[in-house]
């Protein structure tokens, strides 16, 4: 697969927000995005607040972006605070550089897009997507 399908997207989400689910993690909200950063699909759980979407969209954007997953830009983010700081105001503050945001590769190892999960925990947020990726049979890079 050289992209993420809106079919495989809805299943990303589905997957995701039933473990969430399924843990009693807090009410969840899931973007994908395609390789290009722009959403292929987004929903937000009953009972969460109706800001989520830009946070999700944040961690899935600033993934796809930088080519490194929400852990990897929080550690870059703890390393090189200026670094993120100026990707933040080139990406237009669209960069939410936590656990949460997955990037989602193919079976060559190539990025296909991202997804970007909040509402619980960080760490939780990328356990959830990463599951949600991995019901597809894509590989999550969180």
């Amino acid at each position: 697969m050289n992209r993420i399908t809106l079919d495989a997207a809805r299943v990303i989400i589905h997957d995701t927000m039933a473990f969430g689910r399924e843990k009693g993690m807090k009410p969840l909200s899931v973007v994908v995005v395609d390789a290009g950063g722009h959403v292929l699909a987004f929903e937000r759980a009953d009972g969460a607040p109706p800001g989520r979407f830009d946070i999700a969209r944040g961690k899935a954007y600033g993934s796809v972006m930088l080519g490194i997953g929400g852990t990897a830009q929080r550690d870059r983010a703890e390393a090189q605070a200026y670094f993120i700081a100026a990707a933040g105001a080139a990406y237009e503050g669209k960069l939410i550089p936590v656990p949460g945001g997955i990037l989602v590769r193919n079976d060559s190892g190539e990025v296909i897009g991202a997804v970007g999960v909040t509402g619980d925990t960080s760490e939780n947020d990328l356990e959830a997507g990463s599951v949600g990726i991995k019901s597809v049979g894509l590989t999550a890079d969180g």
